[in-house]
């Protein structure tokens, strides 16, 4: 198979969550670029609606707006229920969408913060995730990446409850990987510091962007697209033979925040 055509995705369907800005958004165009019909969710419809306007400008009738909040099950429910009846299927999942509430040593963290942190970044991912299997991927097979993050692999100041779930999404990944590999491939990728509004306490920090420089052999941090581009890899044929890995896209800066 040439190479250009482990990449094409047409006749498609991605769902794509926390799709209308940064890291999601660019998942999202870039899933459409190369030919899948993409549903794009977070919780605001009206982000969504802005979103999916710019993308069909690029792609016509490519992207579909839903909106769900990704830490409630009866959202997400609905949601896969909707592109079922819309599309009669989903290839390819990614479940990007998180939160990150807390900002401090993990000790001094409230529970309440734990709880929602968990909700979203972790038992959101789960839950969807087993929706989309059992409406679809079950019979059809498909591929879900799942976004972690360095934090998930490595200890760093400041977001211990949110690390502390990034390591559950790259767990879960593995395991459903063992369990569900021979029908549908389970990936991460694990981003560094990237250029987005979520991660902007984090680089508009002089003293964290300095210190994040210093150790990156690259001399600077990530952007969406660098991202987006991983997940079409891993999404694509071109990664038919990769199953439970995460790919980490950092520069080679190591982990440390």
């Amino acid at each position: 198979m040439p190479v250009a055509s482990r990449f094409d995705l047409s006749g498609r369907v991605a769902l794509v969550t926390g799709a209308s800005r940064g890291i999601g958004s660019a998942i999202a165009e870039t899933l459409a670029e190369h030919g899948a019909q993409v549903v794009l969710s977070s919780r605001k419809q009206a982000d969504l609606d802005s979103e999916a306007e710019r993308i069909n400008a690029l792609y016509a009738e490519r992207a579909t707006p839903i909106a769900a909040h990704a830490g409630r099950p009866e959202e997400l429910e609905r949601l896969v229920k909707d592109v079922m009846e819309r599309f009669s299927r989903i290839d390819i999942l990614v479940n990007n969408a998180g939160t990150n509430p807390y900002f401090g040593p993990l000790i001094g963290a409230e529970l309440s913060a734990w709880d929602k942190t968990f909700e979203v970044n972790l038992r959101g991912v789960f839950v969807l995730t087993k929706l989309v299997y059992e409406a679809s991927m079950e019979a059809r097979g498909g591929s879900i990446v799942n976004i972690s993050s360095i934090g998930g692999l490595r200890p760093g100041l400041g977001l211990g409850v949110y690390n502390v779930t990034k390591a559950g999404v790259i767990m879960l990944t593995r395991q459903l990987a063992r369990e569900l590999g021979g029908k549908v491939r389970v990936n991460a990728v694990a981003p560094g510091l990237v250029k987005t509004r979520f991660a902007e306490a984090l680089w508009g920090n002089q003293e964290i962007l300095d210190r994040v420089l210093a150790q990156n052999p690259m001399g600077r941090i990530g952007v969406p697209d660098e991202i987006a581009a991983a997940v079409l890899f891993l999404a694509s044929d071109a990664a038919s033979y990769v199953n439970g890995e995460v790919l980490v896209v950092d520069g080679g800066g190591g982990g440390e925040m």
